[in-house]
Formats: C-alpha cells, sequence, structure tokens
C-alpha cells in the first residue's frame, strides 16, 4: 500500500458464533483459503445492511456448517461488540480494502444434532475443509494470532454457560 494511500478506519460489522456440542466442546473448522497453516476458527462473517445480529449469525452458521436454526438453542450474545484489527499486511486486501477490522458481536449456541448433521459444502463457496470439537480452553491456540484477544474474549465471556 502506497504512503498516499489512506488507510481504512472503519469496521466491518461481523457476527461469530461458538457452536458447542454436549461435551461442551466448541467447532473449530479448518479455513479451505489457509491450509498452509493449522488455524482453525469458528462460524463467523459478515452482517448484510439492516440484517438483525441473531439472523445473520444464524445464516452464517448455516452457510458454513450446514447446521439450521432447528439444530441449535441459542444461549447468549456477548454483551459488547468486540473489534480487531487486521495485521498491516493484510489492510487493503481484505474486504475490498474498505475496512482495517472487524466489530464483532459473538452468540453461544447448543448443538443439539450430531456430526452427521455437519454439511461443509452446504454453501458454494465452502470454507472449511475439515471440522473438529475442541474444549473451549483450547480455542485461542488455534486460531490466527491477530484473532487471539478476541476468543479469549468470547470464551471469559460465555464460560459459565458452557
Amino acid at each position: 500500500m502506497s504512503d498516499q494511500q489512506a488507510l481504512p478506519t472503519e469496521y466491518r460489522p461481523c457476527v461469530g458464533v461458538m457452536l458447542v456440542n454436549r461435551d461442551g466442546h466448541a467447532f473449530v473448522g479448518q479455513r479451505i483459503d489457509n491450509r498452509e497453516g493449522d488455524f482453525w476458527q469458528m462460524p463467523q462473517g459478515g452482517v448484510d445492511k439492516g440484517e438483525d445480529l441473531e439472523a445473520a449469525a444464524l445464516r452464517e452458521l448455516e452457510e458454513e456448517t450446514g447446521v439450521s436454526a432447528s439444530m441449535v438453542t441459542i444461549l447468549q450474545q456477548t454483551v459488547n461488540p468486540i473489534r480487531y484489527d487486521l495485521p498491516e499486511e493484510l489492510i487493503g486486501k481484505l474486504w475490498k480494502g474498505k475496512y482495517c477490522g472487524q466489530e464483532q458481536v459473538w452468540f453461544l449456541m447448543r448443538f443439539d444434532g450430531s456430526d452427521d448433521d455437519v454439511d461443509l459444502e452446504a454453501h458454494d463457496p465452502a470454507e472449511f475443509c475439515a471440522f473438529k470439537w475442541v474444549k473451549p480452553a483450547a480455542l485461542e491456540d488455534l486460531i490466527v494470532p491477530f484473532k487471539k484477544r478476541v476468543y479469549r474474549s468470547v470464551v471469559a465471556e460465555f464460560s459459565a454457560l458452557v
């Protein structure tokens, strides 16, 4: 990015889902576009203009995992949005260069289905190539480094209900 080009200062509105199974383990998917690193993430995505946050979370969950609203129970939403900044090398490359990071509202959802209900190819293009269930304490170690603080915050806020 040239020195003369203005850096974005706006945060992309986003939702995230901490989906937990009956064992209290959280769903993580391995991103198709980042196979070179052993990074896994919880479902998340942008909020469309005028879209209700809960509806956006359920939409993103179904698009990324094939898990529909009928298979989950929403337990909690973060009290405040959580922001993160993109690392310098990604600014201007993601989201058409419009955002400097994301402002996320997270939802804790209990998964009432089985692994057979997960369909990573439910949406074209798929975002994940694999999934697994992990203890919430392990989430921070699986995510890309610039999102670690977000995952710490989400796990801390939802820990009493997991």
